[in-house]
């Protein structure tokens, strides 16, 4: 049975014909030991046909097709000019060997050519691969260059590393607000057997810390301090009734060393704090760059927990509506699913501004409403080549216009119910609520 192997690279396509395979099989020893050998390994590979690249951005976009598994209509030309023709009914006497799978998948879909992509194709390639500027005698030796460099643009630029930028930052800032939340606590628990009436004039746990600071020992507390505390606190009021609290507290009087070590652990959780917000921003800014159009429908920190669940912006957008409205309820779908109960209908886009001003009733429809628009946001940031957000900003007011259209329907009905009212267009709204879903 005759083999061939197809070797694509920024270069260009190559296809070569595998000699000698009655002799050695598919010995994968056989082709590791000669790969070393220029000699050895010419005489078991030849080259068939060679398609080079015209420009680096030709090569750019071939290199993305090859590597998300899809075949240009570039490459299947050039392998239906060079590659032998399979004939219907009849099965074939070659095969062609391919570096991936799905690429192999697609080739034999499309085209109804037997694909392998196994160790000894794997170590035939890496032979190619290392030889390959043997092979090509007449190619100019300016165009590896170009080539090279086509390759190298499409590593630093490639969305799928940005979106793991995305992916990592996410996780960062949940570990960070769990952290921040513990030493808060543990602040709060600390110093309140020392001065226990602050926390119930402060709630939040950021300018307790601060206050804790710069208040130290409670003893100590006075006229001076209350525009420290004004400045913290943003009322000069609510100042001067921790002065007063602390005059009159009821708390234990700690030792100095006591209190170095607790004000030593609020500045941790200040500068904690401090760090969440920068890594706020830096999130906010990459998720514009990733995928702006997403973040402008649906906010940076839901685009982000949806990029991040679904694995990547790729993944994203390649899934449909329905499993993008679910995600992050995969547990509630399975128990759903297990005890016959009803599924969720919502996962992270619930945190959506659209979801949460829409009335009980019309959540699910808003939901699945937004899911859609959600689905082609993620497709247009990552298929697409503009970086604006127009797309966003149309589907925004698509989602919009979906959402007062819920409110006014279902109002009206309402209005019609309380003056019991028997309107022949009641049906009617039911029937545009369905279309409209």
């Amino acid at each position: 049975m005759a083999m061939y192997v197809l070797y694509e690279s920024s270069s260009g396509y190559a296809l070569f014909d595998v000699h000698g395979l009655d002799e050695i099989g598919q010995d994968v020893e056989a082709v590791r030991s000669s790969v070393s050998d220029l000699t050895r390994f010419g005489q078991l590979v030849k080259l068939s046909a060679f398609h080079p690249l015209q420009t680096p951005l030709d090569a750019q976009n071939q290199v993305n097709a090859v590597s998300e598994g899809f075949m240009s209509e570039e490459l299947r030309s050039f392998l239906e000019l060079n590659f032998p023709k399979v004939e219907e009914d009849i099965e074939p006497k070659f095969s062609l060997g391919v570096s991936d799978p799905k690429l192999g998948s697609c080739l034999f879909e499309s085209m109804k050519i037997p694909c392998e992509s196994n160790e000894f194709v794997q170590e035939l390639l890496r032979g190619v691969r290392q030889h390959f500027d043997s092979f090509i005698s007449d190619f100019k030796p300016g165009r590896f260059r170009k080539a090279k460099f086509a390759r190298r643009e499409k590593v630093n630029f490639n969305v799928t590393r940005e979106d793991y930028m995305v992916i990592q930052t996410i996780f960062l800032l949940d570990t960070v607000d769990k952290d921040i939340h513990s030493f808060a606590m543990r602040v709060r628990e600390w110093y309140s057997c020392h001065f226990p009436e602050l926390e119930k004039i402060v709630n939040d746990s950021y300018m307790y810390a601060q206050l804790s600071k710069i208040i130290e020992d409670k003893s100590k507390l006075s006229e001076e301090h209350i525009p420290m505390l004004t400045e913290v606190l943003g009322d000069e009021d609510k100042a001067r009734e921790v002065v007063k609290a602390g005059q009159a507290s009821i708390g234990n009087n700690k030792r100095p060393v006591d209190l170095m070590t607790i004000q030593t652990f609020a500045e941790g959780v200040i500068s904690l704090t401090d760090y969440r917000k920068t890594l706020y921003d830096y999130l906010v800014v990459k998720v514009n760059d990733v995928a702006p159009n997403l973040a402008t429908l649906i906010g940076e920190m839901v685009a982000a927990r949806l990029i991040s669940r679904a694995g990547s912006l790729g993944n994203l957008a390649k899934c449909p509506s329905s499993t993008l409205q679910i995600l992050g309820a995969e547990k509630a779908l399975l128990r759903a699913l297990r005890t016959g109960g009803k599924t969720p209908k919502h996962g992270f886009i619930f945190h959506s501004s659209f979801i949460s001003r829409a009335s009980a009733r019309n959540k699910g429809r808003m939901a699945r409403c937004l899911a859609s628009k959600c689905s082609i946001a993620a497709r247009v940031d990552y298929f697409g080549d503009s970086n604006g957000t127009e797309f966003g900003e149309k589907l925004r007011e698509k989602v919009e216009e979906r959402l007062g259209s819920l409110h006014n329907v279902y109002a009206r009905k309402e209005v019609l119910e309380d003056e019991e009212i028997v309107d022949p267009s009641e049906e009617k709204i039911d029937e545009e609520v369905k279309q409209g879903c």
